[in-house]
């Protein structure tokens, strides 16, 4: 396996399908293998962005596969796991270890609103079906259970249970776990439109949305928050922020794999229930590329 670094750009991988919705999987190693050219620090696959919860188990191991077969060493692949049981979810994350995938991103229960006892149990018993780290994923606005700084507290004594992904815009969390328990944690920002920020307040590495269509961009903002040089990031905050804000919609799948397909990075299709942008949203959207694309800013690919 390819040690995690924890630290940069994780793009959350879009899952390619053909136009009849049957899964691509030369398309989606297409993806991956440019954005890893491109200089990503690792990949996120079968998170949201990846369509997760339309995948069919089989569908979401075959993934896996063509990610690690693709991906060939050349930065970690950490997959998310979604599943409607804990049963479920610990079944997914023995399959990914077998796999050869080197962390887990582990969302709460799906669909079931769980209490904050059960939402621990969960990541519990999933930490202990496998040897691999763990992510904890918390996007209370698109799952509707909130992992907050009290629970996650309570989830230091497992070993494995290394990093936190926070999505729900909350920036002053990252503050609280800070002061609560130093560096136990690593933390990583999952919400686009609050990056610059998050990274000042203690993250590391930033689980991207809009990186998927503009990698060099994310990267380049991320080294310059990282770097401290904030007026520079600042100035490349202002022009990405329209696309960056598309992450904080409900249909950021769509509107990220739009931007994709704009970009020549990817193809729009959605599984149903997610369809394709259409009318005035279609057009909003295109129209803030169009902008951005005018404006686009050369990038280095690092803040040396």
């Amino acid at each position: 396996m390819t040690s995690i670094g924890w630290r940069g750009v994780f793009p959350a991988v879009t899952t390619q399908f053909r136009d009849d919705y049957s899964l691509d999987l030369a398309a989606t190693q297409r993806v991956i293998d440019a954005l890893i050219r491109d200089g990503v620090s690792g990949l996120i696959m079968c998170g949201t962005v990846g369509e997760n919860t339309s995948l069919q188990p089989d569908e979401k191991r075959a993934v896996l596969a063509a990610a690690k077969e693709v991906v060939a060493g050349r930065v970690p692949i950490i997959s998310g796991v979604a599943e409607y049981t804990t049963a479920m979810a610990c079944d997914y994350a023995r399959d990914a270890a077998k796999i050869g995938i080197d962390g887990l991103m582990v969302m709460p229960a799906m669909v079931y609103s769980a209490k904050p006892r059960e939402t621990l149990h969960h990541f519990r018993q999933v930490a202990k079906a496998s040897d691999l780290p763990i992510m904890v994923y918390n996007n209370p606005p698109i799952y509707k259970t909130d992992v907050t700084p009290d629970m996650l507290i309570q989830l230091v004594d497992c070993e494995t249970i290394v990093c936190v992904k926070e999505s729900s815009g909350a920036t002053a969390r990252y503050t609280d776990l800070k002061r609560a328990l130093g560096d136990r944690f690593v933390l990583f920002c999952g919400l686009d439109d609050v990056i610059v920020e998050s990274v000042m307040l203690g993250c590391v590495g930033w689980v991207s949305g809009m990186s998927n269509a503009f990698p060099a961009e994310g990267n380049r903002l991320f080294a310059l928050a990282a770097a401290g040089r904030y007026a520079e990031a600042r100035a490349l905050n202002e022009w990405f922020m329209p696309l960056l804000h598309l992450d904080a919609r409900p249909d950021l799948v769509q509107c990220i794999k739009l931007c994709e397909q704009i970009m020549g990075r990817g193809s729009e299709v959605t599984r149903p229930p997610r369809l394709k942008l259409e009318g005035a949203e279609r057009k909003a959207v295109e129209a803030i590329m169009a902008e951005a694309l005018a404006n686009r800013p050369t990038v280095k690919l690092a803040a040396e």
